[in-house]
Formats: C-alpha cells, structure tokens, sequence
C-alpha cells in the first residue's frame, strides 16, 4: 500500500473512532487525547490530518453526507428511494440528531473553515437535487397534486420529528417496538400523496423547477459567504 492510501485509510480509520467516541459521549464532545488513545496514535499524528478539532467534527458531518448521498444514487424504484429518504433519519436516530447539533453549534461559533462548509454544503445541494428527482418521479407515478416542495418538507419533518422521538429517552418508555414505528412512519409518507389525488391524468409539477433554482442560486450565495 502506497503511503497516499496509507494516510487516507488511517485517516478514515480516525474519522470512524471519532464517530463513535461522539455517539458513546452522549454530550456532542471529545478530547484528542482520548481519540489519540483509543486509537494508539500520538497526538500530534492526529494534527496531520486535522488542524483542529472543530475540523476534525466538520469532516464527520461531511462523511455523513457523503454516506447519505451515495444511498440517495441508488437507481432504482421512486418509491424506494422516497422510502431511503426517511429511513435514513429514522435508522441511526441518535446521529442524526447529534450531528444536526454539533453543526449548528459550529455554524454559530467557528471561523475559518470556508473551504469545509462549502464542501458540505455542496453535498448537501447535490444530495437535494437528487431527492426532488425522486419525489417528483414518485408524485408523478402516484398521479397526485402534492407540491414537490410540501412532499420534501413533509418527509424532513417526519424524519426530524420521528428521529428525536426515536431518540429521548423519555418518550422511548412509552413506545412499542422501535422497528414497527419506523415501518409506521415510512408507511405514513408513502401513502402521503395518494390523499391529494389528480382529477386529470396528468399533473404539471412546476414546483420542481423552481426548487432547483433556488438550490443553484443559493449555492453561489455560499460560495461568497463567510462561516
């Protein structure tokens, strides 16, 4: 193995640890000398690959989305892909409610890493542009006048909301099975559509492409702006 592969596989072994270090702590922290044990490495070995650690918790993010967007390509059946979509949130309810957090908290108090919030944020365009394709594909499959726009913000709204249901430790006394409330929810934004029925046999989904302008002229407001 080349010294490259070497240095990117050590570093995803870092990204990995850190993870899971994040999710144990239940507060949204670590230290580096914690991660540094863990993984048997010195400290400063870990300051060849991060300049800090609020880089160190944006690039976890940005491998979230990555992970998010690779299941988001899958080509297959526009239901299915709805289906990922909310699954996504709802699997692993605990990281993405804690991730969510530590962003916010970066966006609000850390300087100096433009180049990393414009990497994310890219993603996170490509990843939306690919869920109004299947949305739209799927609105249009179920013959329904649902907006684009409403179906979107009803399945992150679902997602969100049943990720921290799914996630408090309160409510979980007073759930059933966690594995037949996520099949619930995905049931739920499935037959979604087919509430908002077409009289005619086909609808004009303009919506579409209004969302995906907004999306392009958005990121080149991002590109110009400083985090």
């Amino acid at each position: 193995m080349s010294r490259q592969h070497q240095f990117k596989a050590r570093e995803e072994n870092i990204l990995a640890m850190a993870e899971q270090l994040l999710l144990e702590s239940g507060d949204g922290d670590i230290t580096l000398d914690s991660l540094a044990d863990q993984l048997d490495l010195a400290k400063g070995t870990l300051y060849k690959h991060f300049s800090s650690k609020d880089e160190l918790y944006l690039r976890i993010i940005i491998r979230y989305e990555e992970q998010l967007f690779d299941i988001n390509r899958i080509d297959d059946c526009p239901s299915a892909g709805v289906a990922r979509m909310i699954f996504q949130q709802l699997f692993n309810p605990q990281k993405a409610m804690l991730l969510n957090q530590i962003e916010e908290r970066l966006v609000a108090s850390v300087t100096g890493l433009n180049r990393l919030f414009g990497e994310l944020y890219d993603i996170r365009r490509q990843r939306m542009k690919r869920s109004i394709d299947i949305i739209s594909a799927y609105l249009k499959d179920e013959n329904s006048t649902l907006s684009t726009r409403d179906y979107l913000s009803s399945i992150w709204a679902m997602g969100q909301g049943g990720a921290g249901l799914l996630n408090s430790s309160f409510y979980q006394r007073y759930l059933g099975r966690r594995d037949t409330l996520r099949y619930a929810f995905v049931q739920q934004i499935l037959e979604l559509p087919s509430h908002y029925p077409a009289e005619d046999e086909e609808v004009m989904d303009e919506d579409m492409q209004e969302l995906v302008e907004q999306i392009d002229t958005e990121s080149e407001e991002h590109r110009n702006t400083n985090y």
